[in-house]
């Protein structure tokens, strides 16, 4: 039975991620091979008998987990502020020019610099690293609400008035749906900003979690270790963006695809 064209085109995305990581691995191996340093640069296989350690001690999925649970908590508060305060500013332009100087002014201001301030008010701990996190995701979520908002057909918030809708039911049956695939987008934002937070925080403010582990074994120069836990690092962050993108195109059908 012949393929249709989306499993072809999965195959072929398949096939071309798999060919680029075999590149990526024998490019690896052939630079470990050169420096001749297990410690500086150790070999896939070493980083992978390492990684199939730590797995089987559990250690590996024990500090992932802590990590991953921090971003689900983060992502949870910075939602919960950023979307109400979002549809205030897309609603109203004079609320908006009040609360968007102060935005403006935090916004430029990286997660990662308020780590020293955290660490003298929440010392280490998991509040830190949370607190951090919800930092980083709020503004991308905040913006990609307002703009959402900004871009709703203004004839059918008209239309939904004229049908005397009352304002709660405008905003969550028309402007809501309406602004939901630039939320998405936003959320896909935040998330990536905040796992990449997460493990900065907790390489100098936490107890646990994938960024105290690099630390950890990187002061018992244990190389392949290290690695293992990045490895992981990158592959979480793979598996939520894929996982965002996979819930914008259930929830927004209609919306144009993007990468």
């Amino acid at each position: 039975m012949p393929m249709s064209p989306v499993a072809r085109t999965r195959v072929g995305d398949a096939l071309v991620y798999a060919r680029t990581m075999l590149v990526f691995a024998v490019a690896w191996w052939a630079v470990s091979r050169w420096t001749d340093n297990p410690i500086l640069l150790p070999s896939p296989l070493d980083v992978l008998a390492a990684m199939g350690d730590l797995a089987r001690e559990g250690e590996l999925f024990r500090q992932a987990a802590v990590s991953f649970g921090r971003m689900v908590l983060s992502l949870a508060i910075a939602s919960a502020l950023a979307i109400p305060l979002g549809l205030a500013m897309g609603l109203s332009k004079t609320f908006e020019a009040i609360v968007d100087p102060t935005v403006e002014l935090l916004r430029p201001i990286s997660g990662i610099a308020w780590i020293p301030l955290a660490l003298f008010l929440f010392g280490i701990g998991n509040v830190l690293p949370v607190f951090i996190m919800t930092y980083a995701a709020f503004f991308p979520i905040l913006l990609g609400t307002v703009a959402g908002v900004r871009a709703v057909d203004r004839s059918l918030v008209n239309a939904a008035r004229t049908m005397g809708l009352p304002t709660r039911g405008i905003v969550t049956r028309v402007v809501m749906p309406a602004a939901l695939p630039s939320l998405l987008v936003a959320l896909r934002l935040g998330v990536a900003v905040a796992w990449t937070a997460v493990v900065a925080s907790e390489l100098i403010g936490a107890p646990s979690g994938l960024g105290y582990a690099v630390e950890w074994y990187r002061e018992l120069l244990m190389t392949p270790q290290v690695m293992s836990f990045i490895a992981m690092i990158g592959l979480i962050g793979y598996i939520c963006d894929g996982g965002v993108r996979l819930l914008s195109r259930t929830l927004t059908p209609w919306a144009p695809k993007r990468a």
